[in-house]
């Protein structure tokens, strides 16, 4: 399959885009088409295991990828995970499902894509005949640094590099990037938010000159970030799993519409929804859940988007987030692939901080999105009410989520019209992540070291504490420094030597 620039002016290979990671134009790689899932395969799909859905789905895009050394990787990835299923999907109540996806080796969803990538990305160099060694530059807001730093660490001809906003990632993701072994990484914090950050690496990767510096010492440039495809595709595959879940423990027949509550910042997460929905998955709507940095709550209301705002710290930072890339390709898709209008649109977007879209391009946004809000207070009390009556502890993401697909169910349910579907709520992070938001949602108690937080979660909720975070205590803080957004690159070059 091909892939196109979301700007116009590339049409690559699906390993290319992998390696590439953004276009030549600044543009992201999207499908050439959406590849259709048929009610036959959806239904073969109930009797595999998540590797061979997972690997079904892939395939569907990446068609150069020998499938069998797919699967292999896929197996290999998906062993890492704790509890033998890698996005299991439980019932909390008639209706009411969470699908959690914080069972890899850093307790986030992140890793559903990111144990995979080194994986496509080392395949796809192969298949495209890169000899040079790959340099992968992370933006992250807490998550995703910690995820590709563990999926890269010691891996053949590659080097990661993560930058993170100093101030706006919680203790324990700080922990987990900056106590990362392996002789290949590099973790750095900037001074600023995520924007700045996603901004700084954008600029670096739309630089010729950092380009051709990179190219003096002997390095492509790629990312671990959700701009690139690669880390996209995987997600798309649990969606479709947790369909199957739903059908195959017949909570639902097949054909039945499900509808999902992602929490969002940088729109990755829902596109892939979006996209799964796009191949023939039966979903009903998709619910949009940010918290204080509600951008694209405004935006899916009436078709501004407007990045000049107020930028706030809260207890989900993995969402604090005002320029959510992944959009990007949403409006190309609802623009009728427009590549010269979007390119148009992005430009607005970085020019003045705000564009808008068509009021029929709106509504058909609006037939696949449902977006809430909700503050801090909110998040609080409702991960301590949902505790309360079904003693399932949440992270603060989740619990953005949760109180979104709250609202719109009953929304649907005061409307006469409404068409009431199961709900599945995705839960992206282990409650231990952010134990002291967690533990001040269930008991109103501040604590101030991160493991006295894990330890009275666990006393509480009874639930098990990830391996992988119980280590992080023990381990030496390998990376301290923090630097200004304008001295990004001249990081990158120090740490390549």
């Amino acid at each position: 399959m091909e892939f196109l620039s979301t700007r116009g002016k590339e049409r690559v290979t699906g390993a290319q885009a992998i390696v590439k990671g953004l276009a030549e134009d600044g543009g992201l790689f999207v499908p050439a088409r959406f590849p259709a899932v048929s009610a036959e395969e959806l239904g073969s799909m109930l009797g595999m295991d998540y590797a061979e859905r997972a690997a079904l789905v892939l395939s569907k895009y990446l068609d150069e990828y020998d499938p069998n050394e797919l699967l292999a990787a896929l197996r290999a990835a998906y062993s890492r995970f704790e509890g033998g299923d890698a996005a299991p999907l439980v019932r909390v109540e008639n209706g009411m499902y969470m699908l959690e996806l914080f069972h890899g080796p850093t307790c986030a969803f992140k890793d559903m894509a990111l144990t995979v990538l080194p994986y496509l990305l080392k395949k796809g160099c192969e298949l495209t005949g890169v000899k040079e060694k790959v340099l992968v530059l992370v933006a992250t807001s807490g998550d995703t640094g910690k995820a590709a730093l563990e999926g890269f660490k010691n891996a053949g001809g590659v080097k990661i590099m993560t930058f993170y906003p100093d101030e706006g990632v919680s203790k324990m993701q700080k922990l987990q990037m900056c106590t990362t072994e392996g002789e290949n990484v590099n973790v750095v914090a900037v001074n600023g938010n995520f924007d700045d950050c996603q901004t700084g690496v954008k600029k670096i990767f739309n630089s010729p000159e950092c380009k051709a510096a990179l190219k003096e010492k002997g390095y492509l440039l790629s990312s671990a970030n959700s701009i690139n495809f690669g880390r996209l595709a995987p997600q798309i595959a649990y969606y479709f799993s947790a369909y199957c879940d739903l059908v195959s423990s017949e909570q639902i027949q097949l054909g039945d519409k499900v509808d999902f509550a992602v929490p969002t910042g940088n729109f990755g997460n829902i596109l892939a929804a979006y996209y799964a929905k796009q191949m023939g998955l039966p979903v009903g709507k998709l619910v949009c859940a940010s918290n204080r940095n509600n951008v694209l709550t405004d935006f899916c209301k009436c078709g501004i988007y407007d990045c000049k705002r107020p930028f706030f710290k809260t207890m989900s930072p993995s969402m604090d987030i005002l320029v959510s890339s992944n959009l990007e390709r949403l409006i190309f898709e609802l623009s009728g692939r427009d590549a010269a209008l979007t390119a148009e649109r992005m430009q607005a977007l970085s020019a003045k901080g705000k564009y808008s879209v068509r009021a029929e391009e709106l509504k058909t946004m609006q037939e696949s999105f449902y977006a809430a809000c909700a503050g801090e207070n909110e998040t609080v009390e409702c991960i301590y009410e949902f505790f309360e009556e079904y003693g399932y502890p949440m992270d603060t993401h989740t619990g953005v989520a949760m109180y979104a697909a709250q609202q719109y169910v009953a929304e649907v349910e005061e409307d006469p019209d409404g068409e009431p579907h199961p709900m599945v709520v995705v839960s992206t992070a282990s409650p231990y992540k952010f134990p002291q938001d967690v533990l001040y949602a269930l008991t109103g108690n501040d604590v101030k070291d991160s493991f006295k937080g894990i330890k009275r979660i666990n006393l509480l909720t009874a639930m098990k504490v990830p391996e992988s975070l119980k280590e992080i205590r023990y381990k030496p803080l390998r990376f301290k420094k923090v630097i200004s957004v304008k001295n990004m690159f001249h990081e990158v070059l120090e740490f390549l030597g």
